[in-house]
């Protein structure tokens, strides 16, 4: 028969396990909350037009409330207000539109210690090379609720980029001079694409070899000495806004006065005016299939 003692010792056992599964219980539901992505953002300011790009490709357009001075796909930005840009953010018209997250350079230091003391959450975005266009992808698409779609999205852009690479493989890789600014209908103020970045790396997945590959930087100010030095078998000019017809032919006229270059004697100077082949956004496949039809025409008849 059950003593006095036997009851004090079960009593004892089950208030032991009942504050141990307590404080397990708590530390669980401690865990699990600390854990929780924020939840998504509902009013988005961007000031990349690459990555307000990345939003309208995931699905998260309707959450975008502004854009920068220079954005200009898809259409639908165009009914967005603008809060400047890169050099001149409007502060005061970005706090009117109370955002829940801004999306910012990593160079702006100024606007990113405003939107702290004001407790508005950021994004920061650096510049860097193709494989970060899709790391962006997914990030933006994991903050912003959409994490499904930007998985998607990266996997398709991944895709058509590796069939590029497999249709130019074991062919010659001509030397390419990628200009991407120079004064216009002269050979003066030339900036050419270096050997580090998004439009080094489009153009290596593309077929060719940057002339400028050994310069570890994104941008180069070359003049046309140095260029006859390099002595390219391509010149590929990179515009973001289009560009005429007639004042196409122009400019490409304009390298016909360095006679001894190779891409000049085999007339293989094109000008794509694109934004796919500038803007590091959800469209860089399109840009790199562009640049390849133009470096190996005949794999792509």
């Amino acid at each position: 028969m059950p003593t006095r003692q036997h009851f004090f010792f079960a009593r004892l056992r089950w208030l032991r396990f009942f504050v141990v599964n307590s404080v397990l219980f708590v530390a669980f539901v401690a865990v699990c909350t600390t854990s929780q992505t924020p939840p998504p953002p509902f009013r988005i300011i961007s000031l990349i037009p690459a990555v307000t790009e990345m939003l309208f490709a995931v699905g998260a357009g309707p959450q975008v409330v502004a854009v920068s001075s220079f954005d200009r796909y898809p259409p639908e930005v165009s009914k967005l207000q603008r809060v400047g840009a890169l050099l001149d953010p409007d502060v005061e018209r970005i706090l009117s539109l109370r955002p829940d997250l801004v999306i910012v350079y990593g160079s702006q230091s100024d606007l990113r210690a405003q939107l702290d003391r004001a407790r508005i959450p950021t994004y920061i975005y650096r510049h860097a090379g193709l494989a970060d266009v899709t790391m962006t992808l997914q990030q933006i698409g994991e903050r912003v609720g959409h994490s499904r779609e930007a998985s998607g999205l990266v996997k398709s852009i991944q895709s058509r980029i590796d069939a590029v690479r497999q249709r130019v493989a074991g062919r010659g890789r001509p030397r390419t001079l990628i200009v991407f600014d120079r004064e216009a209908l002269t050979l003066r103020g030339i900036y050419a694409s270096g050997g580090y970045g998004f439009v080094h790396d489009m153009v290596d997945a593309a077929g060719g070899e940057d002339v400028f590959a050994d310069v570890k930087q994104e941008a180069v100010q070359a003049t046309t000495e140095l260029i006859l030095a390099r002595r390219p078998d391509v010149i590929l000019e990179l515009r973001g806004d289009p560009v005429a017809a007639d004042m196409k032919a122009k400019e490409i006229g304009v390298w016909r006065a360095l006679t001894s270059l190779p891409a000049v004697q085999n007339s293989r100077i094109y000008f794509l005016d694109q934004q796919t082949t500038v803007v590091p956004g959800p469209r860089v496949a399109e840009g790199v299939e562009l640049i390849a039809r133009a470096l190996h025409p005949d794999v792509f008849k």
